[in-house]
Parts: structure tokens; sequence; C-alpha cells
């Protein structure tokens, strides 16, 4: 390969928080994503499918496209792995692109754009040296699966690193990682990689992007100019110019940021004395030679190393709102001893299961977004649920839990579902002793907001679970059977379907085997009222004869979104005219707006009508809307005032009582005399 005067390496780190339920491996609808349905589908829209097809225009009024660039083809990359999964299975193109990139830069250099990460976005200063040999061999039979090729590189979460976490990297045969230019005593000179020792002998190069240059990118400005950015970075005088940036900088943090990226390695490309590679490729002709001295334990993101994933440290995003995170040293306390709690049930129970518990583990996620099949005879459900626990044990100390400013956030909430998971994984016995040490310790962690309280009333309110994720999801599926709907399209991600007969169900648990056989029999149907009854027959986790009468709103979303659908679908013609349907068909409007509509003029002629009709219609239109999941429309809370005011037969203010009640009117609360508001 010719050797080129300067070169230059763009990093992006792409990764989400993960979001899933841990019960049923699907994401629920998050609002404040909206329009989209989830956060990482709005990201995808915005920045990762916009990264690998990036539009080139012409700088001049017309802004006419002139090429579409895979802009992964030409950067250094990571994608976290829970992140990757979620790709796979929701945007495969998006996928398929990230894979394809990676390939098109092994053909042009010989050395791949890709690198790994651990498994989980966690901070591995904080972890043990055996979580974090899973961590990173999870990472790396994550990547190999996808890649198809042993990782050179590894991207720490944070890149957060002390001794022990890069002599982890060094025994599972990672050379080099990126670290910001303050985590080193002294940077090497011309943007060259450091050398760190390991403990082992083996060496792991330290590659040491430019600070102010990836600031600049990030927050300072320069998407907002490409041709600057450029000029920037054609400038240094350095061997080479490195920068490194979370990848959603482009196109979520910054609109059509992928764009400026995209025009940034356009005109490094046409210099001929630049060379736009990766750091794997530089330093295959640019081995390391300076020693460096590790400042430690440090990351990128907080000045004071560590701490603001185990402190009140003073870093955090809106302290106005937000003044303390002292929360943040009871969540980390009791998740640590949580952990300490799994680890040991797992070492002693797993003994029965393993010739070597923590191998088995880390073996265990050499393939992890295939769906497991059944256990055999080798791999028992009890040693399968063992592995699981673990799992969670791990993934609950994700560093977004940490990160952002409360305790009552999304993130602390979802590190505590994987710690419920966890304890309900670790068996019946031992669950109430685990969990209330945990909540010992969350009682401590104090929100900003008295509204949320503490750590335990977070967990009681939004974590632990009520009813159990079998029983919720069993009433999905019966209730999706007995409306005549497929019954396996009603049934989460973690589950599949067994059996079904009549009332009769057996689901299993996709990663542990795990079979619960119950009854399900739909004791109510409409959309103001629909319940499932379910008991537990067989050997499920509530026990034989556990029985339970679960609403719509628990049922896993998959099957409440059919179930909603097919209400609708009988609703509609009970609720709007044949014009309006047509209306509907046509795109004229929307169903949200007609239903409004519709409401107000049923309402509007219930003094006109003798039989009773109009206050059926608004029911029916209020079930239409309930369906729909729209709030009742501010018309149809005025139109039923007024109307009601103009009724003096006691009949009909009693009806109408009803459809006051469903409009959020406090009957009770109102004066009334002869049907009329004094």
């Amino acid at each position: 390969m010719p050797q080129a005067q300067q070169s230059f390496v763009i990093h992006g780190h792409f990764y989400q928080p993960p979001r899933e339920d841990p019960w049923f491996d699907e994401i629920e609808t998050e609002v404040t994503a909206a329009p989209y349905h989830d956060w990482n589908e709005r990201i995808e829209r915005e920045c990762y499918r916009t990264v690998v097809a990036a539009h080139l225009t012409r700088a001049d009024a017309h802004n006419r496209i002139v090429g579409v660039v895979n802009t992964l083809e030409w950067i250094s990359f990571n994608f976290g792995t829970t992140l990757l999964e979620w790709l796979e299975h929701h945007a495969p193109k998006t996928y398929d692109a990230i894979l394809a990139a990676d390939k098109a830069s092994v053909d042009r250099l010989g050395y791949g754009n890709a690198i790994a990460q651990p498994y989980h976005h966690v901070i591995l200063p904080l972890a043990s040296r055996r979580d974090k040999l899973t961590e990173v061999r999870w990472g790396i039979a994550d990547f190999r699966r996808r890649f198809g090729r042993e990782p050179l590189g590894m991207w720490l979460p944070e890149t957060a690193m002390d001794h022990e976490t890069l002599d982890v990297l060094a025994e599972c045969g990672i050379r080099f990682t990126i670290v910001a230019p303050h985590q080193v005593e002294k940077p090497p000179p011309n943007g060259l990689p450091g050398e760190y020792r390991a403990a082992n002998g083996k060496s792991v190069a330290l590659c040491i992007y430019d600070g102010d240059l990836s600031h600049g990118v990030a927050f300072g400005g320069l998407l907002n100019n490409a041709g600057r950015w450029a000029e920037r970075m054609l400038r240094s005088r350095s061997r080479l110019t490195s920068l490194a940036t979370d990848g959603e900088t482009y196109g979520h943090h910054h609109k059509f940021g992928e764009m400026a990226l995209a025009r940034v390695i356009t005109e490094l490309r046409e210099r001929p004395s630049a060379m736009v590679e990766n750091f794997a490729s530089f330093l295959s002709h640019n081995a390391p030679i300076h020693p460096v001295k590790l400042v430690e334990p440090t990351s990128w993101s907080c000045p004071h190393g560590v701490e603001r994933w185990r402190s009140n440290c003073g870093c955090r995003i809106n302290g106005e709102k937000y003044p303390s995170q002292s929360w943040r040293t009871p969540l980390r306390g009791g998740l640590d001893v949580l952990a300490a709690g799994l680890h040991k049930l797992f070492e002693k129970e797993g003994r029965e299961y393993f010739d070597d518990p923590w191998a088995a583990r880390d073996a265990y996620m050499g393939d992890p977004s295939t769906q497991r099949p059944a256990p055999s005879a080798q791999l028992s459900v009890r040693a399968l649920e063992l592995l699981e626990m673990e799992r969670d044990a791990l993934r609950m100390f994700t560093s977004d839990a940490w990160f952002f400013d409360d305790i009552g956030g999304l993130e602390p909430r979802q590190a505590m579902r994987y710690a419920a998971r966890a304890c309900e994984l670790a068996g019946a016995t031992v669950r109430a002793e685990l969990e209330a040490s945990l909540l010992r310790y969350l009682a401590q962690a104090v929100s900003n907001d008295a509204a949320v309280g503490t750590g335990k009333d977070v967990y009681a309110r939004y974590v632990s679970p009520r009813t159990s994720a079998d029983v919720r999801a069993g009433a999905g599926v019966g209730a999706a059977h007995a409306l005549a709907l497929d019954a396996h399209l009603a049934a989460p991600r973690a589950y599949s379907v067994v059996s079904i007969d009549g009332n009769s169900l057996t689901l299993q648990t996709r990663r542990t085997g795990k079979t619960t056989e119950m009854r399900a029999e739909v004791k109510s149907n409409s959309a103001e009222s629909f319940e499932t009854a379910v008991e537990v027959v067989g050997d499920g986790a509530g026990g034989a004869g556990a029985t339970a009468l679960v609403p719509l709103n628990d049922f896993a979303e998959r099957a409440r979104l059919i179930i909603r659908a097919k209400l609708r679908h009988q609703l509609l013609s009970r609720s709007l005219t044949e014009h309006e349907l047509a209306a509907l068909a046509n795109g004229d409007t929307t169903l949200r707006d007609l239903a409004a509509r519709a409401l107000v003029r049923a309402i509007d002629e219930v003094p006109r009508d003798q039989s009773g009709a109009a206050l059926r219609h608004a029911h029916a239109v209020l079930d239409l809307l309930d369906q729909l999941e729209t709030p009742v429309p501010f018309d149809a809370q005025t139109a039923w005032w007024h109307v009601r005011s103009q009724l003096r037969d006691g009949r009909d203010a009693v009806l109408m009582a009803a459809l006051g009640t469903r409009l959020g009117f406090d009957i009770s609360a109102l004066a009334v005399t002869n049907g009329a508001t004094r």
C-alpha cells in the first residue's frame, strides 16, 4: 500500500440504551418518541438509515443530489451489540448495509472499519474481573457471528478504562482501543497511537483521538459547515488525525449531519496526500512505539474519572431541575449486593449442571440473537434459567441507569426491571430475601421530585410485576384465539405457542424452554371492558391453580394491538356513517377526527331522539376512541354540558350521567335538580 503523508480516521460510536421488556423481549410503545413507536425506531430513521445512504448534493441553489454514500465504508465505527440485535430484526436493510460497509472496507484496506464492543454498555472499571471477561468475550463472540471475522479493536463503553480493563482486552486478543487525550499522562506526538504493555506481556495500542476536533464536530458547530470541518482536519500536521463522537451526532443530534460527514469524506478522498482509513489499517504500517502511562480510572464523559456512574460528582444534564444525584450511590450499592447474591447462587446451584459454571456463562451468549430451541436433556430448564439470571445480573449495570439526572427516569427503571427479572429467575426460595436487600438500598435513593419518592417507590410503582409474565402472555394469546385471530401473532417474542385448543393453551419461553399450561377465558368483550380470566394448570411461575383476571391494558403489546384492531373494526360500522367511512377510505380525513365529530353529533342529537339511539351511538364512538387511545375531545365535553342543561326528563338525565362519567365529568360533584344544573 502506498504511504500517504497524512492519515485521517473518523470514528463513530453508535449505541442506544436497551429498552426491551425483560419478560417479553420486546420494546413497548414509547410516547416520547412519537410519531414513531419507540426511540430505536425514531433514531434508526434519523441516523442509522441515513449514515448508510447519505446524500451528496451540489452546492448551489437547487441542492441537486449528485451521489449517495454509505459513510460507514469510510469511517471507523462500532455498534452496541444490543442495538445491532434490534436492527437485525426491525431494520434489516440498514443492518445489512452496516455489514456490507465493513466488508467493503476490508476489500479496500485489508482491515475492516468495524470494531467490537463489550456486550452490555457497562462501566468496566466498576465491574469485577470475572464480569469484565464475560462482557468482552460475549462482545467478541457477537462480533464474530455478525461480521464473520475476528475483531482487532474494541470500543470501551464511555471509553472507561483502568489497568485491569486493558489487561482483560489483551488477554482476549484485542489489539487496540480508542481513548481520549486526558486518559493518558502524555499522548505520543503526531497523533500516533501509544503502547500499553499488559500484565501478560501483550501490548494494546491506545488510539488517542483529537479532543478539540472531536468536540468541534459534536458540539462546536463544525457540522454546520462541511468545508470548514474538512479544512480544520487538513490543517493538521499530524501523521494521524483522528476524531471520535457518538454516531448519533450524524442525523439525530444534528439534522443532516450525515450529509456533512459524506461531504468531508469526499473532500478528504480528493486530496492526493490524504489517506482515509481506519485504526487497524493505520496500525498495520505504524506499530505503536511510544509507551504511555494511564490516568486511571477515566472515561471520555466524566472529568471525575468514573464517578458519574456511582456518586454525586456534579456531572448531570439539567442541574437546575435535578440538583442532586446522590441517588446514584445507593442504586449502585443495591445492585452490587444483589449481583453478589445472584453470583453466589449461580456458582452453588450451577455446579449441578456445569463442570465450570463461569466457563458456561462465558460460552452462553455465543449466538445471542437466535431463538433457542427447547432444552435438551443435557441442558435443563433450570440450567438455562440460571444462565438467564446471570445475563440479567450483567445487564442491570448498563451505564445509562446512572448517566442521567434522576432515579425516576426511564434508564434507572430499566436497570431495576433487569434486577426484578433476575430475582424472579433466582427462584421462590431466595427471591424475597434478594429483593428485600435491594429495596433497603433503593429506599435511600431519593428523587429530586417529591412526587417520585425513592427508588423503592419507583420499583413498586413501575418495576415489580403485579401479574406474572406467563399469565399476561397467556391472557393475550387466549383472547386472540377466542376472537378468531392468529394466536401465534399475539405471543410476545419471548414466547412460543406450543398448543391451543379452546380455552386450554401451553406456552413455552424461548430462552429457557419452560412450558406453562393455562386455561384462558374471555370474561368481558367490549372496548370499555375487555378482560380474560387465566388459570395456571401446569407448573407455571404462579404455581398450579394460580388465577388472575387480566384486563386488556395488561396484555403484552402484540396481543393488545391486534385485539384493539379487531374491536375497532367491529365498532366502525356502529360509529360512522357510510359517507364518513367513504371519506376515511379515500384518505380525506383521519379516523380520530371523524370519531370526534361523530361523538359531538351524537351528543347534540340526544334532546331530539326518543329511541335512545343517539346515546347508544355516543357510547359506541367513545368505545372507538378508547381503542384508538385518544383523549376525550374537548368539543364533546362542551356539547355534553350544554345538552345536559336542556334535559328535563329525569330518565334522560340519568342516562346522560353515565355518558358524562365517560367524558370525564365528576357527576357526584354536580348539583342536579330535574336533570338541570343550577
